[in-house]
């Protein structure tokens, strides 16, 4: 058993009057949580609690609140049906328990082996699975993306995702960890990101490529205090990524799940390479005879460190060790014995100055197996036709990737953090 210090109480004696979450300093979070946990009666060592609560400061004092009761944190994502939601021993919602604190036995240490937290994926193939991730894993996922990203003392993460999933929660729990600000918005607002960036108020902000390009059509241009708008979520087209560097937005690529505790791999920010970068120091990446990439280390869900992952993408390493990810292996169109992977088809649709959004998937063809199908969303003002879109690939594709099919749609489906939700588009 290895043992750390419990984080917020660490960063609240190291930095009591640095803001934690918004403008709430470390002081005012520490002593809203031990109220909060004063009052979770019932709540025993090892129970595993839901957060049922929209982003925002109360989810943060929930959150430490747990842990300082040593249970285990169960995030909720309200939008899910009730029987989707993970079984918990109890649940926290509306307004928070506020108690005296006096007396109150909390935990002081983390045991790196113990679970903290019950993350469901996002459920972008199927149904949401959820995932038990120890301190450890978030100590380990935390040093590895500060070391990757340069990190200094004092940053400040605006995070406008779910915390009810990985990429959202673990700006919470680095903040906690490093010290750091947490900048947490409700819901994705595209002009108050805009606004949040533009007044200088985040050095690093986490997106999806379709929340970046939201970002870029709204008028972001050199937001003066961000050094880092790490993307994730799947490939980013090239044509976005030079959108990116032409408004001085400094673009880091990513690749991580939920099973990894957030990130794998990852650029450093501006660097202006292909692929999602290099794996931190903790992880280990390996890509199998079939193109499958494989994860291990201390990041990974589970007990053996040792254990591989396979992650159900595909992607391919060059020589300097940098990832390129591909697309989800259950995703893989095969058309007249050809396999297309949709991230590239989209990547190529998106340079299309008429389209905003794009999916493709596979549809059953009696003469090919697989015909491939592409549905996409017109910019505001744009018109364009099916040929001209198949030219505009054909250019930049092989013949058997170029969509037979394509569909124009008001919308396609995302989760709340931005991904294409592909089981939805069956």
């Amino acid at each position: 058993m290895m043992r750390v210090d419990a984080w917020l109480p660490r960063a609240a004696r190291a930095h009591p009057d640095r803001p934690a979450v918004n403008a709430v300093t470390y002081a005012q979070l520490h002593d809203r949580v031990r109220r909060t946990a004063a009052g979770l009666d019932g709540v025993a060592a090892g129970d595993r609690v839901a957060i049922a609560l929209e982003p925002g400061e109360d989810f943060a004092v929930a959150l430490h609140a747990v842990w300082l009761r040593g249970a285990v944190a169960v995030p909720h994502d309200l939008r899910l049906p009730a029987a989707e939601r993970p079984a918990t021993d109890h649940v926290v919602s509306g307004a928070l328990p506020d108690a005296d604190p006096a007396g109150l036995a909390v935990v002081t240490h983390h045991d790196l082996d113990a679970p903290a937290a019950v993350v469901q994926t996002s459920g972008t193939t199927g149904a949401p699975t959820p995932v038990t991730l120890t301190f450890g894993n978030w100590l380990w996922s935390v040093l590895g993306a500060a070391t990757a990203l340069r990190a200094p003392a004092h940053e400040r993460w605006l995070c406008a995702l779910p915390l009810s999933h990985v990429g959202g929660l673990s700006i919470l729990v680095r903040a906690a960890i490093t010290g750091g600000t947490a900048l947490v918005h409700e819901a994705w607002d595209t002009g108050r990101v805009v606004r949040t960036l533009t007044a200088g108020d985040a050095t690093v902000i986490s997106v999806v490529p379709t929340t970046l390009a939201r970002l870029l059509d709204a008028g972001l241009v050199r937001p003066p205090s961000l050094r880092g708008a790490l993307v994730g979520g799947g490939p980013v087209a090239p044509d976005l990524l030079r959108h990116a560097d032409a408004a001085g937005v400094p673009v880091a690529q990513t690749y991580g799940l939920t099973q990894t505790c957030s990130l794998v791999t990852t650029q450093r920010p501006g660097e202006g390479t292909a692929g999602a970068g290099r794996p931190l120091f903790c992880t280990r990446v390996r890509v199998a005879a079939d193109g499958e990439i494989h994860v291990r280390g201390l990041t990974v869900a589970g007990t053996d460190p040792h254990a591989e992952l396979a992650t159900g993408d595909l992607g391919r390493l060059d020589d300097a060790g940098r990832l390129t990810v591909i697309g989800r292996k259950a995703d893989t169109i095969i058309t007249g014995g050809e396999n297309v992977a949709p991230t590239q088809v989209e990547a190529v649709l998106a340079e299309h100055p008429a389209v905003a959004d794009a999916a493709v998937l596979g549809v059953p063809d009696a003469e090919w197996g697989e015909a491939v199908h592409a549905r996409l969303v017109l910019r505001d003002g744009h018109t364009t036709d099916p040929d001209a879109l198949r030219a505009h690939c054909a250019g930049r594709l092989a013949r058997f990737q170029v969509p037979k099919v394509i569909t124009i749609v008001d919308e396609l489906p995302r989760t709340g953090s931005g991904k294409l939700r592909r089981a939805d588009l069956r």
